[in-house]
């Protein structure tokens, strides 16, 4: 139905667009960029996409469980956007034909797949000052986040990213650039979105998100959008730094982390009824704060992250939840009991902050990954991460994480001097945490395990 929606969409505005195609031309060509084209009145219009079909194993150590092995199409993606004559106005609209969710693995459900990406508009108050609103990837997540996925330098973005990154959001997002004196530069950023991630159609919950990134970039901009694409396909003649500060306070959530509405809501069914439209909505606030770095220089490049998880203002008087995690949505669970038996399991017998923290993603992480990209075209990477899950904590859940290394080394071959076309292959090894893990059936898993990947990238 989703992909329905799109499609008539996209017809209806080539549709409407017809009187401006005909006053429109091709100006330039790029492979990898984009086709551009100008209008007789000055405005600009451009259209890129990009197909990326991979493949990936993953390998059960000491176990008898086989490999388990899938192939997909993980993103096959098309952008349009544009900007007025005078450039102050612009716009984005960027779908995922495949509907593929950009982290892996999230232990959340999804009702549908998320075709429809990033829909915005943009205004220059001034020079240095924009605002957008509308649905976009957040500034105020892990620097790897807003960065393009087909400028990855491994085959998938770190494990960081898919624990705590709430990916896309939708609000008002406001961003600067200024000069600060010799060649450094200053770039603030200022969020205020719904809190609940991308494409909530549905009632919004909760209060709203509110989120500050400051960047220094002390030896000036980076090539060609370098800030925001990883491996150093430009081969910067000069050092490239940017270091960042960033944070944000979500007011209400009812997801692991801010990335999806009306997961998981909690209750105080003050008449002891057990009837959902009884019950008083007491959510938890979810807040993050991260520190990053990205540096390149000839074909040298070097990203690192930090980020820690919160969870504030947490109910005493919670004592009903209500998920969509059972067999039928929207069903009442029962009650919370108290600590009763300090070694029970049973989710009735944690407090309501224990069991609420049990849900949400917290803990902290860092990642660093570097890499050299060789004039014929090849490069080498290697990335660790690491998750560091508080006592109660999501993170700790078997199925899905508790899995607190990443080791991944890789090799790409780009096959033009740009990001139009290459081929990625990576190999992860996966320690396991304290409590165990399980595959995918539920089975537990007696050491670690091991992911190959393989994925090709053209884009036009």
């Amino acid at each position: 139905m989703n992909i329905f929606k799109i499609t008539l969409s996209m017809l209806a505005i080539l549709s409407f667009s017809d009187q401006f195609a005909q006053n429109t031309k091709l100006s330039s060509y790029t492979f990898g960029e984009g086709y551009n084209f100008t209008n007789v009145n000055g405005s600009t219009f451009r259209i890129q996409g990009y197909i990326q079909p991979s493949m990936d194993t993953e390998i059960y150590e000491d176990s008898d469980e086989p490999s388990d092995t899938r192939f997909r199409m993980r993103r096959l993606r098309l952008r349009f956007s544009g900007q007025s004559a005078n450039e102050r106005f612009g716009y984005r609209l960027q779908v995922d034909l495949a509907g593929q969710d950009e982290a892996q693995r999230e232990g959340d459900v999804t009702d549908a797949r998320n075709f429809l990406l990033d829909a915005y508009i943009s205004y220059k108050i001034t020079r240095r000052i924009e605002l957008i609103f509308g649905q976009r990837a957040t500034y105020t997540d892990n620097r790897e986040l807003f960065m393009n996925s087909n400028s990855l330098q491994l085959p998938e973005r770190s494990r960081l990213t898919s624990a705590f990154a709430s990916i896309r959001e939708f609000g008002l997002f406001a961003k600067g650039t200024f000069r600060t004196g010799g060649s450094t530069y200053l770039k603030p950023y200022l969020t205020i979105t719904n809190g609940d991630g991308a494409n909530v159609f549905g009632n919004d919950r909760g209060g709203l998100k509110y989120g500050a990134r400051l960047d220094f970039l002390p030896f000036g901009l980076f090539t060609n959008f370098g800030q925001f694409r990883q491996a150093d396909v430009v081969r910067e003649l000069t050092p490239k730094l940017v270091v960042g500060l960033t944070g944000n306070y979500n007011d209400g959530v009812t997801s692991r982390r801010g990335r999806n509405s009306g997961r998981i809501v909690y209750l105080n069914d003050a008449n002891g009824n057990g009837v959902l439209d009884d019950g008083e909505e007491r959510l938890p606030d979810y807040a993050k704060f991260g520190i990053d770095f990205l540096f390149k220089y000839k074909g040298f490049s070097i990203l690192g992250e930090y980020h820690k998880s919160f969870a504030t203002d947490i109910a005493d008087d919670i004592n009903l939840r209500n998920d969509i995690f059972g067999d039928d949505i929207n069903v009442l669970t029962d009650r919370f009991r108290g600590r009763v038996n300090p070694t029970s399991d049973d989710f009735r017998d944690f407090t309501p902050q224990e069991y609420v923290k049990r849900q949400l993603m917290l803990g902290e992480a860092y990642n660093i990954q570097a890499g050299y990209l060789f004039k014929n075209g090849i490069s080498i990477d290697a990335r660790y991460t690491h998750i560091n899950a508080d006592t109660f904590s999501f993170l700790n859940n078997a199925t899905f994480f508790n899995r607190p290394d990443y080791y991944t080394i890789g090799v790409s071959k780009y096959l033009s001097r740009n990001y139009g076309a290459k081929i990625q292959a990576s190999y992860t090894w996966i320690n396991a945490g304290e409590f165990g893990i399980f595959d995918n059936n539920g089975n537990t898993l007696p050491n670690g395990e091991q992911l190959l990947r393989l994925i090709l990238t053209v884009a036009f």
